[in-house]
């Protein structure tokens, strides 16, 4: 017989049906499951049991969490080097020399330079210097001809290199600049401390400062700009010229003359570079004196 489904008709129904076997056996089992669970913890062990059995399954990353902080990771590190990079063409903006644009750029590093500063650099050394590294003339081309696009400067583990690349992304000119050549460009590192005897590279070749001069006076005028670049140098330095070396190998068409001063302070040494055309005939003129 099927029960009839109907709305009680008064209290003593309506317990009869919410105490029914039933509802209380729901109830109990309610009760049990929660206070089981709270007691042992098995919902979360059976959980945890089964994502310990798919780990390999998951990916290596994990939670999103993590992958996030990965992210946060990546961005911080593009922002470093568009600051490095930033750095970078900044240094090279206000570079004053070839030196200060050499100490700037790392091994590897990069920057583009603009024509105008690259020709203030060239401007910066002493003309006879400016046409070692380049002739003026192939420089005027290549930034006046409408040919150059653009120049970019590279650090290596000894200088720089620079080159001149055309629309076509073609290398059109190329300069290698290692730091002993910066140095001998922008007249550095040209004194040291010391006396011409101790340098073997002058040997046989150390004269007394007023036979050297001597010699040099009786040259004609016109070889004596070839005879020594940037004279003016000597102004700077404290003490007395005492003697004067000629090295003794030539190096790209050029001869090293070696001053060695005397001062309070001890004995240097000031380099300065010939022709060594003029040289040679400077050496001439001293076995006469001799």
């Amino acid at each position: 017989m099927i029960p009839q489904q109907y709305e009680p008709l008064n209290f003593s129904e309506w317990l009869k049906r919410v105490f029914s076997f039933l509802n209380i056996a729901v109830f109990i089992f309610t009760i049990s499951f929660a206070a089981s669970e709270l007691r042992f913890g098995w919902i979360e062990n059976l959980v945890g049991s089964y994502l310990v059995s798919i780990n390999e399954l998951r990916p290596e990353t994990g939670t999103v969490w993590k992958t996030g902080k990965q992210a946060v990771r990546a961005h911080e590190y593009l922002d470093q080097l568009v600051h490095k990079k930033e750095n970078i063409t900044k240094n090279a903006r206000q570079a004053s020399s070839f030196e200060s644009l050499a100490a700037g750029l790392l091994p590897g590093e990069w920057v583009t330079l603009d024509q105008e500063e690259f020709k203030k650099l060239y401007l910066g050394i002493a003309r006879s210097k400016a046409y070692e590294l380049m002739d003026p003339v192939r420089l005027a081309w290549l930034l006046k001809g409408g040919v150059l696009d653009r120049i970019f400067c590279q650090g290596t583990s000894d200088g720089i290199k620079i080159y001149f690349i055309d629309s076509q992304n073609r290398v059109i000119n190329d300069i290698e600049l290692k730091k002993s050549d910066i140095a001998q460009l922008e007249n550095k590192e040209r004194s040291v401390p010391g006396r011409l005897a101790d340098m073997p590279e002058f040997a046989g070749r150390i004269f007394p400062a007023d036979i050297f001069f001597n010699a040099v006076f009786r040259l004609q005028p016109d070889i004596l700009p070839d005879l020594m670049e940037n004279p003016e140098i000597l102004l700077d330095q404290d003490g007395k010229i005492i003697k004067v070396g000629i090295w003794n190998e030539a190096d790209r068409g050029y001869i090293r003359l070696g001053f060695e001063f005397t001062s309070p302070r001890g004995n240097s040494v000031v380099f300065i570079r010939g022709r060594e055309w003029a040289v040679w005939q400077l050496s001439l003129r001293l076995k006469g004196e001799q």
